[in-house]
């Protein structure tokens, strides 16, 4: 511990100054960080200075040079102060020599019992140093002040103070004789004396400040020597003064010495829960003197309050029940085991198992264990309900269990309820099923057992079976190395999939007999998300596997397909009630029914079975585990997804369709298109056109990156013979071609006619819709747009008859390296065809408005190379993609 520097002590007279060492320890001035320190009286300082010796195992602390003559009295600021000293850990107290005895022996540390109390009643506040009135019985001596009042016929107030001799001295009366005599009778004296010398007049009589006294404590205390107490302080008051009782002293034999005789304290009887009251007041002249600690022994286990107990002065032996008493008890009222580790004739530790009334000697330690901790007598409700519950397992059945509904949280699965059993003869667990339902109902029950454990299951809990990680986990797929989850308490989080045990349990099962799960495994649940493993499969994975077992497929036009646990022997209008029953779109003429045969001998055939239910008679089909039911679809004029019409119709929006509905159809209920309608620039747009698009990028893409490879493989074969041509170059602008190509989406437009007109002349042209598609008629357009290499690319407005040659020199001409022989134009309705820009293709055919012209670069540069048609092609693609696009971001808007 570090000690700060202290002021500067005046030396003694003479000037000479005593040698540090030899001069007592005494507090520094400030504390760390630079405060002054308080001023102490001399006892409290001398207490801290003994405790810090104590700490520091009886070492003085290192002596410190005085400061400087010259340096300040107050402390410096902060920001010249040094760092505060880094936080000195606290040290447990160390144990003492008994309390090392027995913490070997028992291999856990143990306190000795009732030392703490002068430690706690230290670091207490001194009370008042009287507290309540005195009583009569209290023996006035010298010093005491006496607090005097007269009423009468005079009126005077004294405060006398006992003298010497032990007298009082009151005005206009002779001296009483007050030391020795009781309060009462000095009173009684006072008032009668009053009453006969001062007639008419009446004397009241008090204590005010009370006397010292002055005790000696001797023994094992930490600090002994004289010690002055108010005339009211006890023997604790005295030791808590002397720093308390040392360790190594006793409790239960503490001799108070005196004029008046010698007496025995047991402390215990004060601080225990021993009989007895002892004298505790100290009087003038007395001494207390506390002997070495007596005969110990050790109660440690399950007792309300462990330790190392002293036994009674001059006692070789105590009762167990005695000290267990001391101790608070054992824990358990019944049941325990009490094993005595001690000592054999030479010395050697024994271990044996007695009685409440055995004795017990010094240095005996007692372990008071349970006689068997197990739980016995109880059955538990868990799963979906409020909390858990503890029942006594005597007369318990599920009826009984079950009595408040309340006790069920809401949207059980009624169909199947599980009792996980505990086999009286293996101590196995094994599941029972119960039809939870018609326990509720009252007309079934199940006798309980003793350690049963009943679960009951929600909704969600049973639609979980039919999941993504259920799914996948039958087939072997559980997460490899994830680890086990423990149980939790109710209420907690739903454990991830990978931490779900149940699912390591189920791929376990799953892969050691892959026939057990096949009902489920064809289920064909689509495999999307992972949903969180239910809490009761995460405090039973065993659980699962059981409830597949259980379980029939219901697929089809249910409202909740999926796999519901149920019994043997279940009506389908339950299952189906379940699940919500069937959607109104159900063909109940051909339900199909498979099942397993009950004994599967040499092969399993598996039988199907059509049903017709359209009567509703679901209840006369009984159900078995691992049946399974499919409803099917009856068949439909609507077709499965909407159509959306934008843009020039009167009445455009979302529309349902029939299978077989055309283009010309879905216009007349939208009204017909409006005056400004140009269906010749009308923008189709489907899903599975433009995956197929899609899928083409992809495969120009890796043509292009083959291409690629194979003209630097030929460049490497041929030399130097294209040493002057820029290859790295050229496959560098292919694959960012390619990598593009990846990128685009695809708009999925088709060529399609719009036109009312036409569609009615020509029926062969009238498209048949599908779900999703796009149809957007745009208003009549007004412009021609020139890209490429052409000298101001951008839009011109429409004149008619004008071809693509036209359209190209009102854009300033084509540009030096342009190719025009490959230009070509995107017509409003999607379709490319040749502009016809060559000498010898007289300008192409006329423009219709809202076409857009592509002049593509000169490649002759890069002729030599074998995937210029590739990028040729490619360019086109992209070239008719961007231009659908921007017509349907346009009409849109």
């Amino acid at each position: 511990m570090q000690i700060l520097p202290a002021l500067a002590q005046p030396g003694p007279p003479g000037g000479q100054v005593p040698s540090p060492l030899l001069s007592p320890p005494s507090l520094p001035s400030t504390l760390p960080g630079g405060l002054p320190m308080p001023v102490l009286p001399p006892a409290v300082q001398q207490d801290i200075l003994q405790r810090i010796l104590d700490a520091s195992g009886g070492a003085a602390p290192a002596p410190v040079a005085p400061a400087p003559s010259g340096a300040p009295a107050f402390p410096p600021p902060a920001s010249a102060r040094p760092a505060a000293p880094a936080p000195v850990p606290v040290l447990a107290e160390p144990l003492s020599q008994a309390e090392a005895f027995f913490a070997g022996r028992l291999d856990m540390p143990l306190r000795q019992f009732g030392y703490d109390t002068f430690r706690e009643m230290a670091a207490m506040p001194a009370p008042p140093t009287a507290v309540g009135s005195l009583p009569d019985s209290y023996i006035i001596g010298r010093d005491d002040e006496v607090l005097i009042g007269i009423r009468g016929r005079t009126r005077q107030n004294h405060t006398l103070r006992v003298t010497r001799d032990g007298t009082l001295l009151l005005p206009d009366l002779p001296p009483f004789i007050a030391a020795g005599r009781t309060l009462g009778e000095l009173r009684a004296d006072i008032q009668d004396r009053v009453a006969r010398e001062l007639g008419g007049s009446e004397a009241f009589v008090s204590i005010g400040q009370l006397r010292q006294i002055g005790v000696f404590i001797a023994g094992e205390v930490v600090r002994p020597g004289l010690q002055a107490l108010p005339a009211l302080g006890s023997v604790l008051d005295a030791l808590t003064l002397a720093g308390g009782v040392k360790k190594t002293g006793s409790l239960r034999a503490i001799r108070v010495e005196g004029p008046r005789g010698s007496r025995v304290i047991d402390l215990y009887s004060v601080i225990g829960s021993e009989p007895g009251q002892p004298d505790l007041m100290l009087r003038e002249g007395e001494r207390v003197v506390v002997p070495p600690l007596g005969a110990t022994v050790a109660v440690a286990g399950d007792v309300t309050r462990p330790g190392i107990y002293e036994l009674p002065a001059r006692a070789p032996t105590a009762p167990l029940d005695t000290l267990l008493r001391l101790a608070g008890e054992a824990l358990r009222p019944a049941g325990n085991r009490f094993l005595l580790h001690g000592t054999d004739a030479q010395g050697r530790r024994s271990l044996s198992e007695i009685g409440p009334g055995a004795r017990l000697r010094r240095g005996d330690a007692v372990v008071v264990q349970p006689g068997a901790d197990v739980v016995a007598g109880q059955v538990r409700l868990a799963g979906h309900v409020v909390a858990p519950l503890l029942r006594p397992a005597r007369g318990a059945g599920l009826r009984s269990l079950l009595a408040d509904p309340r006790i069920v949280r809401p949207d059980p699965y009624v169909r199947l309820g599980v009792v996980w059993r505990v086999d009286a003869a293996t101590r196995v667990r094994r599941f029972e099923a119960f039809d939870f339902g018609r326990v509720m109902q009252g007309r079934a029950d199940l006798p309980l057992r003793e350690d049963d454990e009943v679960i009951l299951l929600s909704q969600a809990d049973v639609l979980w079976l039919g999941s993504p990680p259920v799914q996948r986990a039958l087939r072997g797929e559980a997460t490899a190395g994830a680890p086990l989850a423990t149980p939790a308490a109710a209420g907690a989080a739903p454990a991830a999939p990978a931490d779900c045990a149940a699912l390591q349990a189920l791929a376990i099962a799953a892969r050691s007999s892959p026939v057990r799960f096949a009902h489920v495994r064809g289920a064909g649940f689509p495999d999307l998300g992972a949903p969180p493993c239910p809490q009761v499969f995460v405090d039973y994975p065993a659980l699962l596997p059981f409830l597949l077992d259980q379980s029939v497929l219901i697929s089809g036009e249910a409202r909740l397909p999926g796999l519901y646990p149920i019994l043997n022997d279940t009506g389908l209008d339950q299952v189906l009630a379940a699940a919500g029953g069937v959607t109104d779109t159900a063909d109940l003429s051909a339900v199909e029914l498979s099942r397993e045969p009950l004994e599967q001998a040499g092969a399993i055939p598996l039988s199907r079975t059509l049903l017709d239910l359209r009567s509703r008679n679901f209840a006369a089909i009984r159900l078995s585990p691992r049946d399974g039911i499919r409803i099917p679809r009856g068949f439909g004029d609507r077709d499965a997804g909407p159509v959306t019409l934008a843009g020039e119709f009167l009445r455009p929006g979302i529309y349902d369709i029939r299978r077989g509905e055309r283009l010309s159809e879905l216009i007349a209920r939208a009204g017909g298109l409006s005056p400004q309608a140009y269906p010749y620039g009308a923008v189709f747009t489907r899903e599975s056109v433009r995956q197929r698009q899609q899928e083409g990028f992809a495969r120009t893409a890796r043509e292009l990156e083959q291409s690629l490879i194979q003209v630097a493989a030929g460049q490497a074969v041929a030399g130097s013979r294209a040493g002057s041509m820029d290859l790295g170059g050229a496959i560098t602008a292919g694959r960012e071609l390619a990598s593009a190509l990846r990128d685009a989406r695809a708009a999925g437009r088709m060529v399609v006619e719009a036109n009312p007109v036409i569609l009615a002349a020509r029926p062969e042209l009238d498209v048949l819709l599908e779900p999703g598609d796009l149809i957007v008629i745009p208003k009549r357009p007004n412009e021609v747009t020139v890209v490429g290499a052409v000298l101001n690319p951008g839009s011109l407005q429409f004149s008619t008859g004008w071809k693509a040659n036209d359209y190209v020199r009102a854009s300033g001409g084509q540009q030096r390296f342009a190719d025009g022989s490959r230009a070509f134009v995107v017509l409003p309705n999607g379709q490319s065809v040749p502009a016809g820009l060559g000498a010898w293709q007289a300008g192409g055919p006329p423009i219709p408005p809202g076409s857009l012209v592509v002049v593509p670069q000169d490649p002759s540069p890069y002729e030599t190379w074998g995937f210029v048609r590739d990028l040729t092609q490619t360019l086109g693609q992209i070239s008719i993609s961007a231009a659908a696009l921007s017509v349907i971001a346009g009409q849109v808007k």
